[in-house]
Parts: C-alpha cells; sequence; structure tokens
C-alpha cells in the first residue's frame, strides 16, 4: 500500500523556513526529494543562503536544476543566475542564457529581464539591442519595475528602438512607483531638470535608502557636486 500524499502548502513552508528553518527543513527536504519542484526550488534557496543547514551553494544549484528540469520558472531563472554568475559552478553566460530563454519563454518578467541583460551586452550570446529592448518591454509590461527603468533609458538613449526622449520619463515614474531605485534615482533627474528640486529629493532619498553598493559608490559622487543644497545634504554628514 503506497503513502498518502501529504498536500504540500508552499506559501506556509516559505515562511517557516524564513522564521525557524531548523524546524522548516525536515519537511522540505522530504518534499524535494518526493520531487515537488516548489520545495526544491525552496531547498536550493535554503543550501544557497545556509539557511537551517551548512551553505552549500553546488547543493543549491542542484535542487535549483531539478526544479528547473521539473518545469519551474522561477527555478530555471535562478539556474541561469547560477551559470551566469558562477555560483556553485563555472560562470557559464551561453548556458545562463539557455535558461533564461527557458524562464522567459514560460512568461517570468525576470528571466525576459536577465535574459535581455544579456542580450544587451553580448554575454554568452551576441549582442542584439532590439532583442534586448522588445524583452524589457514584455517584462515592463507585466509589471517589472527593473525593467520599465530601462525600457525608458532605451527609449531616452535609442538603444535597440528609435528614440523617443518624450515618451522616457512616463516609464521612469512607473518604474519609481514601483520600487526600483534605480527608476527612483532616473525620475529624480528628470524632476531635478524640470526644477522640481522637493520632489526629486523624496525619490532620492527613497533610492539612497534602498540601493545596492554599486549604485551608491556612483550616484553619491554625482549628488555631493549637485548645485542645490537640499540634495547635496542627502550625502553630507
Amino acid at each position: 500500500m503506497s503513502e498518502p500524499v501529504v498536500a504540500f502548502d508552499v506559501a506556509a513552508l516559505a515562511e517557516q523556513l524564513q522564521r525557524d528553518p531548523a524546524a522548516a527543513l525536515g519537511t522540505l527536504q522530504a518534499t524535494a526529494q518526493r520531487g515537488d519542484a516548489q520545495a526544491q526550488y525552496l531547498l536550493g534557496q535554503a543550501c544557497m543562503e545556509g539557511r537551517g543547514l551548512p551553505q552549500d551553494l553546488p547543493a543549491g544549484m542542484h535542487w535549483f536544476e531539478r526544479a528547473a528540469n521539473a518545469g519551474l520558472a522561477i527555478a530555471m531563472n535562478m539556474l541561469g543566475r547560477c551559470h551566469e554568475l558562477g555560483t556553485g559552478t563555472a560562470a557559464n553566460p551561453a548556458l545562463a542564457a539557455v535558461w533564461y530563454r527557458k524562464a522567459a519563454g514560460e512568461g517570468l518578467d525576470w528571466g525576459m529581464y536577465n535574459l535581455a541583460n544579456l542580450l544587451g551586452t553580448g554575454r554568452g550570446v551576441a549582442r542584439d539591442a532590439p532583442a534586448a529592448f522588445a524583452l524589457y518591454l514584455q517584462a515592463a509590461r507585466l509589471g517589472h519595475a527593473k525593467s520599465m527603468n530601462l525600457v525608458g533609458r532605451c527609449l531616452e538613449d535609442g538603444i535597440g528602438v528609435a528614440a523617443d526622449p518624450a515618451a522616457a520619463p512616463a516609464w521612469y515614474r512607473r518604474s519609481a512607483e514601483a520600487g526600483d531605485f534605480r527608476g527612483q534615482a532616473s525620475h529624480a533627474s528628470l524632476l531635478l531638470a524640470a526644477g522640481d528640486v522637493d520632489a526629486a529629493v523624496v525619490w532620492l532619498q527613497r533610492a539612497l535608502a534602498q540601493g545596492s553598493a554599486s549604485f551608491l559608490a556612483h550616484i553619491r559622487p554625482t549628488l555631493a557636486v549637485s548645485p542645490h543644497p537640499q540634495v547635496r545634504a542627502l550625502v553630507q554628514g
């Protein structure tokens, strides 16, 4: 007589993994071993982060790969990231592009965005700016905040599409409102150019609060020499 199938509550187990990883791990491992793709993906994350067990990057990649081969789009994207960044394996942007393309084909906005980044820079694939723009636009229309900012950048600078600077501000604003720190900085830059310093400062504060280290290293020197004292004050002290 076969074992009864136990319903797997993905959201509950994911929450427990954050709150009490040790308690969640046994159920997660057993469910992953039974072939549940969502559990395999979560176990991959746990291995990558060292959550509830020692960090093991190759093991994390292994579980992402099992979930990806089972058809889980988000795992396809994460497997692509492993190959792109060399996490748990040697870096291989060409293989990353294969998995990003699979994730994008499943309708995942992050897969579209990551594939577009490779196409836009020619890493692992032939450089193709129009294809990159088309993917950014597709992801942006799905609500992907980072892609919204890059749609604006492409339109402003004519990258992969005919330049249309008048159409860029709306995309920067949408990206900012959706929470992307680069979109917030782009939107603030246009507000400053229009003379709306107070509104620009609000968006810059948000961008600085959540920006990555590389973003902050780039933007802080620029803000420090702004002609507007309110802007300079954001990075002083």
